[in-house]
This record gives structure tokens, sequence and C-alpha cells, in this order.
């Protein structure tokens, strides 16, 4: 079988980090069913936490006013008042599979950033889309 064109390999969203996977040629044979980036991500999957921070996002994004922004640490202390700070880099996963579906906008200094990207301080708002 001959391996896919440049055009059609595009790009996919990892389904646990929400990183995103560029096409790889061990991945030739089932690039359309490839939903992981890596071992990692496929052992891990998502779980109920993960849920609930994708859920906490959200449910700041709408109690504030539109263009309004939140923080992940917010979403995090949300889900766990006591102890949030395990919680931040599932918050960050949660925000880039959010993003990655076209519901918030990941932001750094103001301007639209990707979130596989974007390093340091980020913040978080509801797409205009």
């Amino acid at each position: 079988m001959a391996e896919p064109r440049s055009a059609d390999r595009g790009e996919k969203t990892c389904a646990v980090c929400g990183r995103r996977m560029e096409w790889r040629s061990k991945w030739a044979r089932n690039w359309d069913a490839v939903r992981y980036c890596g071992e990692r991500c496929r052992r891990r999957r998502l779980t109920t936490v993960d849920h609930r921070l994708e859920g906490a996002i959200l449910d700041l994004l709408a109690s504030r006013a539109g263009g309004a922004t939140i923080c992940p640490s917010e979403a995090a202390r949300a889900v766990a008042p006591e102890d949030w700070r395990p919680l931040m880099e599932r918050t960050r996963s949660a925000a880039r599979r959010l993003a990655a579906a076209g519901r918030v906008d990941v932001l750094q200094r103001g301007r639209r950033v990707d979130p596989s990207t974007a390093k340091g301080p980020t913040r978080l708002r509801r797409t205009d889309r």
C-alpha cells in the first residue's frame, strides 16, 4: 500500500493531552484510527477528573461577561479547592482539547496562541465562532 500524499496526511489532536499530532510514517497504515500521540496517553485515557475540568472551564467562562478570560488554575481550584496544583497539567490538557474543539481560545498577552506549543502563563476565553 502506498503512503498517503502530504496533503492527505493532515494533523490531528490527541484525545488525551490535546496536543497537535502530525502524520508520521509509523502511522501510515492506520492514520485514520490514530487517537493518541503516544503510549503514555493511550494508557492514561480520559477520566472523570478530566471531564470535570473541561466542565469547570466552560462553567467559569459562561459565568463571565463576553470576552472575559479565566486563568486555567481557576478551573483546577473549582475541581479540587484544597489540592489543585497537581491538576494543572490536566487542566492545560483540558484547555487544549476544548481549543481543538473550537470552544475556547488560549491566549498569551491578549493574543490567540497555539495551545500545543504555548510556553508560560495562558488565559482562556470563549470563542467567538
